[in-house]
């Protein structure tokens, strides 16, 4: 059935409690309350450290964590709940990703391949590995039409890549890459793909077998889970040999003291990889946050941010192009529901700021992507609009309204 927002809305507490239109969606979600349910339900009937006791408290939390990492593996196509770490965050699983592969598989002369619309977390690991191991950063470009430019890629993959760092939806401009493509040349070379999913995953159907990517990384908090839960996904046969990099308790399975020196064991997968007290309910959130996607269903969540992309576009082209420039793909089925724009010469943060005062929620500034933004000439940063399931187009016809008012008000 097709998604239906008006019903959907009436399931999120702050939009019916607070007057506000929530277009910073990139940056975090709202919660609905089955997720907000789930989280006070753990507190108050089962709380207890997991793998840690054998009380009946104990059992019912660990077996709900590891039900979660089920759930995650199920709702992207991973062959096993192995294949699956929870972490804080995308930053934190692309920062164990660039550390493992790059502190003990790296050589000097080795290079990394990144493209210029990257995230901050999905650039500066690999910078810093780079410089440590005195390995290559190449960083690939854009076309005119705000895509990769996958002829530049193609000339610059080599036999001495051994990772190219790609992610899936650009943060500030909505492009949607073809990672499965780009894996495909990644292989053909030996090297690894690790792809940035904070943007797509909350938004598409995202299946990693089908894509055959090695690694892939996302935030609960993105799509409708808590703050402070993230996930790695990574291929069990590279999981296996991957050394981690965070010790502690839970992940070994013995240490040993034979008088003069120690020897350890490591757990199995996914444990080896969670070092220390995870975030129990975090995993239980987003583990609910997913069966409340699975029931709209991922198809229709992409179908109806198309649908409301388009709209949103061809609204302010026949609104407001004389005064707003906009940056990304026009295509609506390469592009997600991210639209960064700028009105005239005004810096994005004043626009931010007065649309805020019609209670309207955008996000300015350089999106934690400040060389994408320099790559492209604009020097103040932009501001963005994210969309998500329980956005309406009343909303927009508002915002656009309220845009009409800024640039006259502006202009006076």
């Amino acid at each position: 059935m097709p998604l239906d927002p008006y019903s959907i809305r009436e399931d999120f507490p702050l939009l019916k409690n607070r007057k506000v239109i929530y277009f910073d969606n990139a940056a975090t979600s709202q919660k609905p309350r089955q997720v907000i349910e789930a989280i006070k339900n753990f507190y108050e009937q089962f709380n207890a450290n997991i793998h840690r006791g054998l009380h009946r408290l104990s059992e019912e939390a660990s077996e709900a964590y590891e039900n979660a990492h089920e759930v995650v593996a199920k709702f992207i196509g991973a062959k096993s709940y192995e294949e699956i770490i929870f972490v804080r965050n995308t930053t934190e699983a692309l920062n164990i990703v660039a550390y493992a592969i790059g502190l003990y598989d790296l050589n000097e002369g080795d290079e990394i391949i990144v493209t210029i619309m990257e995230h901050h977390s999905n650039l500066l690991p690999w910078y810093v590995i780079a410089k440590l191991r005195k390995a290559k950063l190449k960083i690939i470009g854009l076309t005119s039409d705000y895509k990769l430019n996958y002829e530049e890629l193609e000339n610059t993959i080599s036999e001495k890549t051994r990772v190219i760092a790609v992610t899936h939806m650009s943060n500030v401009l909505g492009t949607i890459n073809d990672v499965k493509r780009i894996a495909k040349l990644a292989h053909e070379v030996g090297a690894i793909i690790v792809v940035d999913g904070a943007q797509s995953v909350p938004h598409m159907p995202v299946n990693v077998s089908h894509l055959d990517i090695d690694f892939l990384a996302f935030s609960g908090h993105k799509m409708l889970g808590p703050t402070g839960i993230g996930v790695l996904y990574g291929r069990k046969d590279f999981l296996v040999d991957l050394k981690p990099i965070l010790y502690g308790g839970d992940m070994i399975k013995a240490v040993n003291f034979n008088g003069k020196s120690i020897n350890i064991k490591l757990n199995d997968l996914p444990w080896k990889f969670e070092a220390g007290s995870p975030n129990i309910v975090g995993a239980i959130g987003l583990s609910e946050a997913i069966n409340y996607l699975n029931k709209i269903g991922m198809e229709n969540v992409r179908a109806y941010e198309e649908s409301f992309t388009r709209y949103m576009l061809r609204r302010i082209d026949e609104e407001l192009k004389d005064y707003v420039n906009i940056y990304g793909p026009r295509d609506v089925n390469e592009k997600g529901g991210i639209i960064s724009f700028n009105v005239m010469n005004y810096h994005p943060h004043v626009i931010a700021t007065m649309l805020d005062k019609y209670n309207i929620a955008v996000r300015s500034g350089f999106h934690c992507a400040q060389p994408l933004h320099q790559y492209l000439g604009i020097t103040q940063g932009s501001v963005r609009a994210s969309l998500y399931i329980y956005n309406v187009r009343e909303e927009i016809d508002y915002f656009i309204e309220v845009l009409k008012k800024i640039i006259k008000e502006l202009k006076e």
